[in-house]
């Protein structure tokens, strides 16, 4: 690749983001990268000479949804424009995706990431595919990397990246590669960063969060990471929150932390699976039903007032009726405020991908139908109990397509569970506000609620 950068004075760029938040975070950084190189977000895709897709590779439905979504966005950009596609579709399966699809200028790997705006000098035609596992000497660290002020009042940071596991079903760490933790250092510059930017909930994440530290060779680093970074209330942060959380690391030391510091909110995002001890056997995961239900109950009885997800695999090879039922029983008792389940997909050069005994396509379906009513029931009857009661609400703003204002409690992390939607008659509630409201009913898994005069305290 050249590295002049003729082509790049007043270019513009768009960023489309696929998957889950860590996959946020790499798009906050790429758009940082491509703004410090000079280039100018554009509108949408249609007015960018830089079209970026983050994809996601997790499963064959999102490996799916990425490529549609990239045929789609070069259908849409204009003559001329870059297309390219990043992410971990990208560094899971880089030369095929170049061989398939034409339509692309280039297919960039993890190594590259922080170097797309030199594309631009790339005649159009050629297709780098940067794929290697080490980053090469100069190239910058995405990572590391400065990010714009967060858009909305809450961002995710993620604190490390990889994964140390050996999930039977996971092809994350083949090509995201072993755990790496970022210096305390760096995730509180950045996070003082997001706050100053106007985040008043930073949502921490990793692949492994709980594992913070472990390969740095300082097991149990995740505490003394929340009490550094709970100071930062001072410069306005209200909430931190933690993403995916592996049970057997959600130990008594980590705990008592998450319901001591002010900031940090008592809701366990806890990484199950399943309940039934044999099939989490075969899945090469440490747990039961039993155990889980007795770490879930521990630490309601220090904060009943906590809130847990989970999200939960459906038809893993091997499992049984008896397995399934077991998986209900859990859900029914562990009374989770939210949970999702997913049915299983093979996916290449995992164990599980060649494991027999995989329930049929109607069972699963069957099996997702039954826990999802279950969990259902469950997600309701949790938020019926909260109607009339007076919530601390951080509104969020506006909510796209309805104009509804709308907010979160600590019991909803951003885009993946409910919202609270906000009636007011006082004068207009400014986005990153926190505010008491008074839930007057439950509309599925959201709350509807009256914003009372004043902040909350």
């Amino acid at each position: 690749m050249s590295t002049g950068d003729i082509r790049r004075e007043g270019a513009r760029y768009h960023v489309e983001t696929l998957g889950c938040p860590k996959n946020a975070v790499d798009s906050a950084k790429l758009t940082g990268a491509l703004a410090a190189d000079g280039l100018i977000a554009a509108d949408g895709p249609g007015d960018a000479d830089l079209v970026v897709v983050n994809t996601c590779a997790f499963i064959e439905a999102a490996r799916e949804e990425s490529i549609e979504t990239v045929l789609s966005l070069a259908e849409a950009a204009q003559p001329g424009a870059r297309i390219v596609v990043t992410g971990c579709l990208a560094e899971r399966a880089g030369a095929e995706l170049a061989a398939a699809l034409p339509e692309v200028d280039a297919v960039v790997g993890f190594a590259g990431e922080g170097e797309l705006a030199s594309l631009l000098d790339v005649a159009p035609g050629e297709v780098p595919v940067a794929l290697p596992r080490r980053r090469p000497e100069g190239v910058r660290d995405l990572l590391e990397l400065a990010r714009p002020a967060p858009a909305a009042p809450w961002a995710y940071l993620k604190v490390a990246e990889g994964c140390d596991r050996a999930c039977a079903f996971c092809a994350i760490p083949s090509f995201r590669g072993k755990q790496r933790s970022r210096t305390p250092d760096a995730i509180e510059a950045e996070a003082r960063g997001l706050v100053t930017g106007g985040a008043v909930e930073v949502v921490l994440v990793a692949q492994d969060l709980a594992w913070y530290g472990r390969d740095a060779g300082e097991p149990g680093a995740l505490a003394p990471l929340l009490r550094r970074l709970d100071r930062l209330a001072a410069d306005g942060l209200e909430r931190l929150r933690l993403l995916y959380l592996y049970p057997s690391e959600v130990r008594d030391p980590l705990v008592a932390t998450m319901l001591e510091l002010p900031t940090v909110v008592p809701y366990f995002d806890l990484s199950l699976q399943h309940a039934a001890p044999d099939l989490l056997r075969r899945m090469r995961r440490w747990g039961s039903g039993a155990r889980f239900l007795a770490l879930i109950d521990g630490i309601r009885r220090d904060e009943p007032g906590t809130a847990f997800r989970s999200s939960f695999i459906v038809g893993f090879p091997g499992e049984t009726e008896d397995d399934h039922e077991a998986l209900l029983d859990f859900c029914d008792t562990a009374r989770l405020d939210w949970a999702g389940f997913f049915p299983f997909s093979a996916e290449d050069g995992t164990p599980a991908a060649t494991m027999p005994g995989a329930p049929g396509p109607e069972v699963v379906a069957e099996r997702l139908r039954e826990l999802g009513e279950v969990q259902d029931a469950v997600t309701a009857a949790a938020r019926q109990e909260l109607v009339g009661k007076t919530l601390e609400v951080l509104v969020d703003g506006s909510e796209p397509g309805t104009g509804d204002l709308v907010g979160r409690t600590y019991r909803e992390a951003p885009e993946i569970d409910g919202v609270v939607r906000l009636e007011t008659s006082a004068a207009p509630v400014a986005p990153g506000s926190v505010v008491w409201a008074r839930a007057t009913a439950a509309e599925g898994p959201d709350l509807v609620a009256t914003v009372a005069a004043g902040r909350a305290a």
